[in-house]
């Protein structure tokens, strides 16, 4: 077959089985390598890094848009027909009873998460760039030129400086409701609702109960007709359950510092690696009970930026600043959400050899991998990572000296 291809083609053919016989005998240790570090690869098959939005993309959908079309086009069908539809909790206003364990083991590891991340950054510096915002976690940082921000260098450097906890686990708050199943919180309410963490209200709403945070617990359910909410439970008088028997605001005076945080630091051991194994527990426990308790319990994301509202819909403040919030009147556009967005993972550049103390290299920046911030965290303090990050962690790459890298195939 080969003889009856043009002359030109059988040299290709030849030249290309010469190569491969080539690459193969290095691989296997045939033939002498011309260079130690020629056994490096970079191949296509890498896996890809989570990548930043731009500030004018919209986030992913859970739902794709042609499934939303049809549930919206079955919904005014059903509301033009004056008929009952059945609610099953915890749209009808009670709890999923088999979910309420869950709630308290995510509210639970979180407490743990907070406190075993609170003991390890007294030994393990956090930085961040005071123009971009990148974290690194290590000493010393690292020299990778991803600093691309006005006002940044010109040569694309970050601009170090000494982080904490809140860059390692970041904040995401969202607005506490008294009734799940009640109306949004409106704009002139924004300053009356006290805002607490996402984690924390979706706990709430799936069974903890919380003193400092009230909440109202049904027992009979709320029903559904002509596409409207009403509520038959005679218990609570109408006055009251729309919010006027309820001091909101007074919730910042009633609340107490906790001190489950401080007990539970003071129970946990002096061995750093043995609490950086419990944290990295800790933050698997919350993240995968958090992901259960969204199956069930509705949790609403802006598509642009970062807020978050745990419920069955958004709220109507006004104070969207991303792409476009001047043709949305400042108002959000509320999708689905995802764990990700209750509980976002700060990648930060993962260091392989921690005793060596090198920078990493802008240079050398492909054959590095990444992790979330908490995990790199503990990894530093000796807990072992899951398989879930094998991919993007790389720790199976090995990485060339820099006078190496030009021989790397």
């Amino acid at each position: 077959m080969r003889t009856m291809l043009p002359r030109r083609i059988r040299s290709l053919v030849n030249l290309h089985d010469l190569v491969m016989q080539n690459s193969n005998g290095n691989i296997i240790g045939i033939n002498k390598l011309k260079h130690p570090c020629g056994m490096y690869s970079t191949g296509s098959t890498r896996p890809e890094f989570p990548r930043k939005l731009k500030k004018n993309e919209r986030k992913p959908l859970v739902t794709s848009i042609n499934e939303l079309k049809r549930l919206a086009r079955r919904e005014k069908k059903q509301r033009q027909m004056v008929k009952e539809k059945i609610l099953r909790p915890p749209e009808n206003g009670l709890l999923v009873k088999e979910l309420i364990p869950i709630a308290h083991e995510v509210y639970a590891a979180r407490t743990e998460l907070f406190a075993s991340v609170s003991k390890i950054v007294e030994s393990i510096s956090i930085y961040t760039c005071s123009l971009c915002g990148e974290v690194h976690v290590g000493h010393p940082p690292h020299k990778i030129r991803t600093c691309n921000v006005a006002g940044s260098p010109a040569n694309k450097e970050h601009t170090w400086s000494i982080g904490d906890m809140k860059h390692v686990l970041p904040l995401v708050e969202s607005f506490h409701l008294y009734d799940r199943v009640g109306r949004a919180v409106s704009h002139n309410e924004r300053l009356e609702v006290d805002r607490i963490p996402a984690v924390v209200e979706l706990c709430i709403q799936a069974g903890i109960d919380i003193p400092e945070y009230p909440t109202r617990r049904r027992i009979f359910p709320a029903y559904n007709i002509a596409g409207k909410v009403i509520d038959f439970e005679k218990r609570f008088p109408k006055e009251v359950a729309t919010g006027k028997g309820i001091d909101t605001c007074g919730f910042l005076g009633k609340r107490k510092k906790s001190s489950e945080e401080n007990k539970l630091m003071d129970m946990l051991s002096d061995d750093t690696q043995d609490v950086a194994v419990r944290g990295m527990e800790a933050w698997e426990r919350m993240r995968s009970g958090a992901s259960k308790l969204m199956q069930k319990y509705a949790v609403q994301t802006c598509g642009y930026c970062s807020e978050v509202q745990v419920g069955p819909k958004g709220h109507r403040v006004r104070n969207c600043q991303a792409y476009k919030h001047q043709m949305r009147d400042g108002q959000h556009a509320w999708q689905e959400a995802t764990v990700d967005d209750l509980v976002p993972p700060v990648y930060v550049w993962h260091v392989q050899d921690l005793t060596s103390g090198k920078q990493l290299l802008n240079d050398l920046k492909r054959y590095y991998g990444m992790l979330p911030a908490v995990v790199e965290l503990f990894a530093q303090a000796g807990a072992k990572v899951t398989d879930d990050y094998a991919g993007i962690m790389r720790d199976d790459v090995a990485v060339p000296e820099l006078d190496e890298e030009k021989w790397v195939v």
